[in-house]
């Protein structure tokens, strides 16, 4: 295992330190490195805490800031927050309108983040997010699992928020934007932990994992590696089915796993694209970039996210956080 570290343990704290001194301008590390929030709050505004675990980068410090989140926990590498890191996160950013945590669903995030709403003083509410239709269950959680479709939930109800939507409103809406979204995921190697130091699983030089999840959990099936044209039809027609014949304007976010280039995700979205717009979706947003990591994993995964208009001008409302800014 070759990997930029001094000591394992040290990893994370290292990394939040460098994090917060390199986007001074918009975040600040809270008390003992538990959580990341954003400089600047917003009197009564509704607040926006998520977490999970670390490895995921930028999911979900990066998205800490004007537009989206106000405050973000991260766990160890793979593994959910505390409790008590999330209920001070929501202490320490809460004005006066409420918390709504954004939830993965994982087993782990979703009873850490129930037991911290057991221990708010103030109000809490919750969106779950379950994007992934690779599998109904897995080792790690009870049900789909939450994916690239939480930085839609996060984007979209950060705006809404940022806009003066009450808690209610914001619970809803994050409810209604996950219900629209869909994801998939394909691996073309497995990652390291750095505290297992090998890799989580061995793909072979002409396999793939066709649905894998973001802590390589396993997908629907490995596969013989295929050209992208026959990786993004299959990964669009197992998001079509699911949708089960709502068709309409969407947006399409292609994320890169950490070890896949810029070159190859541009084409994958082309071909993506092109096998969803044939489907009946009129591609009206779209997004491509590593935003949903899994360490150095090679791979990608597609989210599709039906718009109407009130979630597009949400989406196009201005954002300025680590790794997503435009607008004013």
């Amino acid at each position: 295992m070759k990997k930029f570290v001094n000591a394992i343990d040290q990893l994370i704290p290292q990394s939040l330190a460098g994090f917060a001194a390199a986007h001074a301008d918009i975040v600040e590390l809270g008390a003992e490195g538990k959580f990341v929030r954003r400089r600047r709050l917003q009197p009564g505004k509704v607040a926006l805490v998520s977490g999970g675990g670390s490895g995921h980068e930028p999911l979900h410090a990066g998205f800490v800031g004007r537009g989206m989140l106000d405050a973000a926990c991260p766990g160890q590498v793979f593994t959910s927050p505390t409790p008590d890191q999330m209920a001070e996160a929501a202490a320490a950013v809460d004005t006066g309108a409420g918390v709504l945590y954004i939830v993965k669903n994982y087993e782990g995030d979703v009873m850490n983040f129930e037991m911290a709403a057991e221990m708010a003083a103030g109000r809490v509410a919750r969106v779950l997010t379950d994007d992934d239709v690779a599998v109904e269950k897995s080792t790690w959680s009870t049900g789909r699992r939450g994916v690239a479709g939480t930085l839609v939930v996060e984007r979209i109800v950060g705006a809404a928020a940022e806009a003066g939507a009450d808690l209610e409103a914001c619970r809803a809406l994050g409810q209604r934007v996950n219900d629209a979204t869909r994801s998939i995921g394909v691996a073309l190697t497995s990652c390291t932990v750095p505290a297992a130091g090998k890799p989580t699983f061995e793909l072979g030089e002409a396999e793939m994992e066709f649905g894998v999840g973001i802590h390589g959990e396993p997908g629907r099936r490995r596969v013989p590696l295929a050209g992208a044209t026959e990786i993004a039809r299959e990964m669009a027609a197992a998001i079509c089915t699911d949708f089960a014949g709502r068709r309409g304007p969407a947006l399409l976010l292609v994320n890169g796993f950490g070890g896949t280039p810029a070159i190859e995700l541009y084409l994958m979205y082309d071909e993506l694209r092109r096998a969803f717009e044939a489907e009946g979706f009129a591609v009206a947003r779209s997004l491509v970039g590593s935003y949903v990591t899994s360490l150095e994993m090679a791979g990608c995964s597609a989210t599709l996210t039906l718009l109407d208009d009130q979630s597009t001008a949400l989406w196009d409302a201005p954002v300025h956080t680590a790794a997503l800014r435009w607008g004013a």
